[in-house]
């Protein structure tokens, strides 16, 4: 294709810079310890110092790919598809979602909820960020809230984002991998006081899965 049309197609969402897809266990939030396919979709301008797939923010090193061709492969997999990032929400989620509902597949996002909500989702896992918050829409439909929490002052940003997701979000608290052991204490400690919360760990690192 020439550069123009694929920029076109990238543009309204049928084709998406896929950085990686993989089968493996969820290991974060509500859904942990299930088995899903995960689609990871590069471009991210939220830019967290400790994220742990930077190379996923730049969309231009990840080549632009027929939604066809991922969900095609996705449903040889699992029954549950994760879409991730990056931040999928750069892009329009609306073409990849409706061809994997077409297969009788369950849609599951995680966002950081800053770009508008596109596609039909099941399972929407908002992951708030200090730098770029998200879009009201967002809180309004998120499932479950999953806060990392890096130092002690990110219990009171998490404090200001349960207040704006709807009354039936879940609210996690997960801990950041390379603060875990200093960390971990702390949240165990404040969700016995404020029981609102639950804990979420990385288990998928634990386990030493993708």
């Amino acid at each position: 294709m020439m550069k123009t049309e694929i920029k076109s197609l990238v543009s309204m969402g049928k084709m998406l810079p896929l950085m990686e897809a993989f089968y493996t266990i969820q290991g974060e939030g509500f859904h942990k310890g299930t088995a899903a396919y995960f689609i990871r979709i590069g471009g991210c301008d939220v830019g967290c110092h400790w994220c742990d797939v930077k190379e996923s923010w730049n969309a231009e090193l990840h080549p632009p790919t027929l939604i066809e061709s991922i969900a095609d492969q996705a449903t040889k997999e699992s029954q549950t598809i994760v879409v991730t990032g990056g931040e999928p929400l750069m892009w329009d989620m609306n073409p990849l979602t409706t061809e994997l509902k077409s297969k009788g597949m369950q849609t599951h996002i995680e966002t950081s909820g800053a770009y508008k909500l596109t596609g039909d989702w099941d399972w929407i896992c908002l992951s708030p960020k200090k730098l770029k918050g998200p879009l009201v829409e967002v809180y309004q439909k998120a499932h479950e809230l999953k806060v990392i929490v890096y130092n002690l002052d990110d219990l009171k940003f998490a404090e200001e984002q349960a207040a704006k997701v709807n009354p039936n979000c879940i609210l996690y608290l997960q801990p950041e991998w390379s603060k875990r052991d200093k960390i971990t204490p702390f949240i165990v400690e404040y969700v016995m006081k404020h029981p609102k919360w639950k804990v979420s760990l990385q288990t998928h690192k634990y386990l030493n899965i993708p």
